[in-house]
């Protein structure tokens, strides 16, 4: 029989082991993460809410829209020679990375165009002959794209200036032309345009309503997109926490860089408002990181290359930004991860530079908030266990892996059978190889019901999400579907569970 002072101590002792546990971010029934993405609200992803895209001017013709042009007299593409530095020439008859030339918009009629080793187009010292030479968007030239009114595949491209750009020959492509010809296939002005790929993103959508209309468009998207009911749903449909994507340039609010507008602050906040209430977990995602970090829309690349990275001064920008987002929140009872950026693209972004930028991030995140969880996501095309060094040295640090049964063609002629043996051997292997019991946790971040399989039951749907719910529930930190709201409906959590497609 134990004395009271005994029990005393033993109590002491027990209070001491759970504020130990507590403070190192678990709790004693070892609860995961379930979560879900709220993304396309803080930061722009036009394919998850396509009409917010609808009343740009000239909308077509937005940043980092890829544009390839066929010269109508000769039948071939204008194109950078060697990727750029030197001259445009009219001589390749398929188009590809050299004859894509991607748009800096001014407004809705003016341009710089970007060529493949990230010159600019302008004029020689003639102010003749078309170049791609220079690398300062300031000194390049302005161009404007017009288009012929029944056929808007056909275009001319006037030039600084105030000529039109022809195609004289294979090897010469020059600005002098009026311009007044008929349109035919035998005016060398006249160019067949083919728009190669379009960005919806962040940028894309402000700077295409301009600073005028911007603001008022951005505040209408954040306050309905996402409002408090949203987080009470999540809350009583057995999910735990939500993964809030953000910009960079939130963290510049009310006054951000151009074409940025201000506002997203406010409604930052009042999800953890929100989240509070309805006791919910936050991991805040640096989605969009200054420069891009993978070229895509949803880091808000302006015209799809990487820049992140490629200064140390995006580096440390970014290290500033985590430190605002992390000192501001650090107060609140729903702040339980911060992720430090998300997915770096291998193919632009080496492993030392995310090396640098995770240790320096870790720092900053620990000197603010010494218990929260720190998410390093992997990088795209990167090794599974590449971060594994890294977050050796650091407590509270979770590996952040993507799994989609999507954008590969593995997965094009996969039947259901295949789609849920996928998950359940190789999703599943892969996540027991980076599982590990004195490794850093792991996080399935995103991941969806949906697939390449067409005409699929409710019933095939709910077989495939049950899969991964069961598989990505062996993760050690959790995992968060992507995301709550979208126009296609596979893709939102919100239609899924209310339709019973998905059951928690």
């Amino acid at each position: 029989m134990k004395t009271s002072n005994s029990k005393s101590q033993l109590l002491g002792i027990v209070s001491l082991f759970v504020l130990f546990i507590i403070s190192n971010g678990r709790t004693l029934n070892n609860q995961k993460i379930r979560a879900v993405n709220l993304g396309g609200w803080l930061v722009t992803e036009g394919w998850m809410k396509p009409s917010l895209f609808d009343s740009i001017p000239n909308k077509d013709f937005l940043d980092g829209a890829a544009l390839q042009f066929k010269s109508k007299t000769i039948g071939k593409y204008l194109a950078a020679e060697l990727g750029g530095g030197t001259i445009i020439v009219a001589n390749r008859s398929s188009a590809s990375g050299w004859e894509t030339f991607r748009l800096w918009r001014i407004n809705e009629t003016s341009f710089h165009m970007r060529v493949f080793n990230k010159q600019f187009l302008g004029l020689d010292s003639t102010g003749i002959n078309l170049v791609a030479v220079s690398n300062d968007y300031q000194t390049s030239g302005v161009f404007q794209i017009i288009r012929k009114s029944h056929d808007q595949n056909r275009v001319r491209i006037k030039a600084p200036n105030g000529f039109y750009l022809q195609a004289k020959t294979e090897d010469l492509v020059t600005a002098d032309s009026k311009g007044d010809g008929s349109w035919g296939d035998d005016d060398p002005s006249v160019f067949e345009l083919t728009i190669a790929q379009r960005l919806q993103g962040e940028y894309q959508v402000t700077s295409g309503y301009g600073p005028l209309k911007a603001p008022q468009i951005m505040k209408n998207h954040w306050s309905t997109f996402i409002v408090e009911n949203d987080f009470k749903f999540i809350a009583t449909s057995g999910l735990n926490a939500v993964r809030i994507p953000v910009g960079w340039w939130t963290a510049s609010d009310p006054t951000p860089p151009k074409p940025y507008v201000g506002g997203s602050l406010q409604y930052l906040d009042r999800a953890f408002l929100w989240a509070k209430k309805y006791n919910l977990k936050v991991i805040l995602d640096l989605h969009a990181a200054p420069g891009s970090q993978n070229g895509f829309e949803h880091s808000s690349s302006r015209d799809g290359f990487i820049e992140w990275g490629q200064t140390e001064e995006t580096i440390q920008e970014t290290v500033r930004v985590i430190e605002f987002f992390t000192s501001r929140y650090v107060n609140s009872p729903s702040l339980y991860a911060v992720e430090l950026i998300n997915e770096p693209n291998a193919n632009g972004v080496s492993l030392s530079v995310l090396t640098k930028y995770y240790e320096a991030g870790y720092k900053v995140v620990r000197k603010h908030a010494p218990n929260a969880f720190v998410i390093l996501s992997n990088r795209l095309s990167g090794d599974s266990k590449e971060l594994f060094p890294v977050a050796s040295g650091m407590t509270n640090v979770v590996i952040d892996v993507h799994y989609y049964n999507l954008f590969s063609s593995i997965f094009d002629d996969m039947t259901v059978e295949q789609n849920i043996d996928f998950v359940q051997t190789n999703r599943s292997n892969e996540l027991q190889a980076i599982t590990t019991s004195n490794g850093p946790l792991t996080f399935v971040g995103e991941w969806v019901a949906e697939w390449q399989v067409r005409g699929a039951t409710k019933e095939e749907f709910q077989r495939f999400s049950k899969a991964q719910l069961d598989v990505y529930g062996r993760a050690s930190f959790g995992w968060a579907y992507w995301s709550l709201k979208n126009v296609n409906n596979h893709w939102s959590m919100d239609w899924m569970i209310k339709n019973g497609y998905i059951n928690l």
